[in-house]
Formats: C-alpha cells, structure tokens, sequence
C-alpha cells in the first residue's frame, strides 16, 4: 500500500536523475516511509524528518522564529519555507514539506482537525491546502500523505512538460 502512493513520483525522481527529500509534521514520517517503499529509493531519497514540535523544527531543520517572521502558522507561505529550508539542507532536487492537524482535536492556533498545508520547492514550486472535514487522526494522516506524493508528482511532471 506505502508504494501505491509513491510509485509514480519515484518513476519520475528516477526518470529524470533527480533527488527528494522530505520535512513533515502531521503525517509523522508517512511520506517519507511511501518513498522509501519503492525499491531504488536510494537512488532518489535523500533523507527526512518529523518535524511534529517546535523543538524538532529548530533542531532538525534549523528554522529559527527570524526564519518564519511574519508567516502565519498552518499558511502554504509558512510551509513553503519549510520545504525550501529542507531542499537547501540536503541539496535535493526537489523537498516536499507537510504541516497540518490530523485530529481528533484542534490546533492551539484555532485551525479545525483536518487540514494540512503542502508545498513542493524545486525547479517549480507548489503548495496547496487541503481540508477533509474530519476529525479521524489516522485517516486524516494517509490523505495528506496522498496529497503530498500528488503534489509532487505534479510538480515533476511540470517541471519536465516544457
């Protein structure tokens, strides 16, 4: 099931000689673990991490509150930033970053179970939000991970389009 996700977008990493590397909050490493189940993954997946606390963020990916100044929490602005921190920390071809609040309860911030922000930064770069309305953690969690393996296969195909 992981790789049913990913397939594609490791076709198309492996296609075109090109890297990924991942900085996710509220999937908890599902991203990261659909592009490591392809076989080969080593030749495109350059590393990730799990950046679910304050703490991770500015241990892992060394975002500090200067980094973010003026992004308002759960923005696709804000986790643009965070892809583009991810990408230039491991030189990747391309970074998918994932912030969101799978549930069952709310965000400190006031935002509803449900929602996550994805962004894709390389060569193009895209961001989208997506919502399901839901409180269910679990399934909340594998459809943004769908998301972000969609949003970056739409960003490779792109990307190579032209």
């Amino acid at each position: 099931m992981l790789s049913n996700y990913s397939q594609a977008a490791a076709d198309l990493l492996q296609s075109h000689n090109q890297t990924v590397a991942v900085a996710e909050s509220s999937t908890a490493g599902l991203i990261s673990a659909c592009l490591l189940a392809v076989p080969g993954a080593s030749s495109y997946f350059l590393g990730g991490s799990v950046i679910y606390t304050l703490p991770a963020r500015k241990k892992l990916l060394g975002i500090q509150r200067e980094d973010v100044a003026g992004l308002q929490p759960l923005t696709e602005a804000m986790v643009m930033r965070f892809a583009q921190v991810a990408r230039s920390q491991l030189d990747a071809t391309w970074a998918v970053a994932e912030l969101g609040v799978a549930g069952p309860t709310g965000a400190r911030y006031g935002h509803p179970p449900g929602i996550s922000v994805l962004a894709v930064d390389g060569p193009v770069h895209l961001s989208r939000t997506i919502n399901t309305g839901s409180d269910n953690r679990e399934e909340n969690m594998w459809h943004f991970t769908q998301a972000a393996c969609d949003l970056l296969v739409q960003a490779v195909t792109q990307a190579h389009s032209t």
